[in-house]
């Protein structure tokens, strides 16, 4: 089965390596605002049900595209397609997108298969047998402190986005991390942090097939994921954070409280902080014209958070740019 969806990959990332070399002869239909998709997705997505549907007719599909239209509608084996991962990148020509492709059974996913055709690597996993990048044996990186770590992430882009908390989220992780990144393929960042390139990654708002393939990659490569409250039944929940054992509980202590799961406390904070940032915003409004009064320096702090095993992480004050937006 891993090597039918290697085969189905690999199909797919020949039709997008040949639209790259034209991007601009590409069509491009939106879905909604910021929401892309191209005929090359379409195409590439028709080439991965085909290959899978002829080793497997009995087998059910889950794609972006398409969504159940293809397939058995009750088989107990699911393949879960993300065609190209990445589309805004792809049409803009920015070398970072990928091809997604899970087999769930029974609703465990048991194949992974995550193809970046940029380096033609072949990022795959069986339940059981670990994580490889393409003959290697990769596994998540080492670093137990998060303000060492090199994290991924995705930002709000769709209408209805909640941007504000998202904001504070990412300023509480920034100031407590080494950097972080937006590459914007959270299928690819998911098997980056499998093998160890990035430290961990979180992002709110995907879908089952952004994520089916990555989850796989980084728990036979030794990692965590779930939910940001630490919960491992997460593919449809829209919530996702991973890392190394050490490096998920320190995200997940500083992610819990903006989970759509936290308890009402946790939701009571952050709208507390989501208001005092908008009031903020107004007063520096109202006092733009005494142009003659110092700006005031805002500070984020990081305070000592606890993980899911109940360590807790260190991690360092950070000052915050008097313009900073969060």
């Amino acid at each position: 089965m891993l090597n039918v969806a290697v085969k189905a990959a690999r199909a797919a990332g020949a039709l997008i390596n040949r639209a790259a070399l034209d991007v601009e002869a590409v069509r491009v239909s939106v879905k909604q605002t910021n929401d892309f998709v191209t005929e090359v997705d379409q195409a590439a997505e028709a080439a991965i049900i085909e290959t899978l549907l002829t080793a497997y007719p009995g087998h059910g599909i889950l794609a972006e595209e398409s969504g159940s239209e293809h397939g058995a509608k009750d088989s107990e084996f699911v393949w879960i397609i993300d065609p190209l991962d990445g589309t805004t990148n792809f049409i803009h020509g920015f070398p970072f997108y990928c091809v997604s492709i899970a087999l769930a059974v029974r609703g465990k996913v048991e194949q992974a298969v995550v193809y970046d055709p940029n380096r033609n690597d072949i990022y795959s996993a069986s339940k059981g047998r670990g994580s490889y990048v393409n003959d290697r044996r990769i596994r998540v990186g080492k670093r137990t402190r998060l303000q060492e770590c090199l994290i991924s992430t995705g930002f709000p882009y769709r209408p209805g986005d909640k941007l504000k908390p998202y904001l504070n989220m990412l300023g509480e992780v920034m100031s407590q991390c080494a950097g972080v990144r937006r590459p914007g393929a959270a299928a690819l960042d998911l098997a980056h942090v499998a093998a160890g390139l990035t430290d961990g990654f979180f992002e709110t708002g995907l879908q089952p097939w952004d994520v089916a393939a990555g989850s796989l990659l980084i728990t036979e490569a030794g990692g965590l994921i779930g939910n940001y409250t630490g919960e491992a039944d997460f593919i449809e929940q829209g919530e996702c954070v991973a890392g190394n054992p050490k490096i998920y509980a320190q995200l997940v202590g500083t992610l819990a409280k903006y989970s759509r799961f936290a308890g009402a406390g946790d939701k009571a904070s952050v709208r507390q902080a989501v208001l005092g940032g908008a009031e903020g915003d107004a007063q520096a409004a109202t006092s733009g014209s005494n142009a003659a009064a110092p700006a005031a320096k805002s500070t984020l702090k990081a305070k000592r958070i606890k993980g899911a095993s109940g360590a807790a992480a260190e991690a360092e004050a950070v000052q915050a740019a008097p313009d900073a937006p969060f």
